[in-house]
């Protein structure tokens, strides 16, 4: 009875919640500091990224506005190239991951440890679409150029209707005169006719 009652009222058998809350704190702020630590190793890489790529973005055409060129700062630290394109560390936290997002899903272009692998590859990516830019803008230029070549000039529009119209106003007023001429001639017939007439009445008939 008595190793009974003094095993029950020693101090190691005592239960504390206000121990167990601050154990549990402890750990949280562990982890919170190791997930802290990883972020900014992970941002630390891409930084180093961005600062290989400085130069290239550099000489980016100043009326090409399609690049980003920045890190944000989320949970998972990513350096964006493009609206569709970033570079973040793998699961090793050591590895670059090249990714882009596509209408058939997300694409990973490369994945890599080495940085001057990266900086290549998303220096050729950066090429290709200042490229693809100006296709697209010389193709818009040819159409353009085409419908204008097909459609005829204003000027020769003007220069071919106002002829036509002095042609038309010439033309006019001899028409009219014409016809004052052929009625002024019947009006003389007519007037002879009636002449004749009354002549050979008078004459006849007295």
């Amino acid at each position: 009875m008595n190793d009974a009652s003094g095993r029950q009222g020693s101090p190691s058998n005592v239960r504390h919640l206000a121990d167990a809350i601050r154990k549990v704190r402890l750990a949280e702020a562990e982890r919170a500091d190791v997930v802290a630590e990883l972020r900014d190793t992970e941002r630390a890489r891409l930084e180093m990224l961005a600062d290989e790529l400085r130069g290239v973005f550099a000489e980016v055409p100043e009326d090409d506005d399609q690049f980003i060129a920045q890190i944000d700062s989320g949970s998972q630290p990513r350096f964006w190239i493009d609206m569709t394109s970033f570079v973040a560390m793998a699961r090793d936290r050591r590895s670059y991951r090249f990714v882009k997002d596509t209408r058939l899903g997300r694409t990973v272009i490369l994945e890599t440890a080495d940085l001057d692998a990266m900086a290549d590859c998303v220096m050729h990516y950066v090429a290709e679409r200042i490229i693809e830019r100006d296709r697209a803008l010389e193709g818009d230029w040819l159409l353009r150029r085409a419908a204008q070549q097909d459609a005829p000039p204003r000027r020769e529009r003007r220069s071919l209707s106002r002829p036509a119209v002095e042609e038309t106003s010439a033309r006019a007023p001899s028409t009219a005169h014409g016809g004052w001429i052929a009625a002024a001639f019947l009006a003389g017939i007519l007037v002879g006719v009636v002449a004749l007439l009354a002549y050979a009445w008078v004459h006849v008939g007295g």
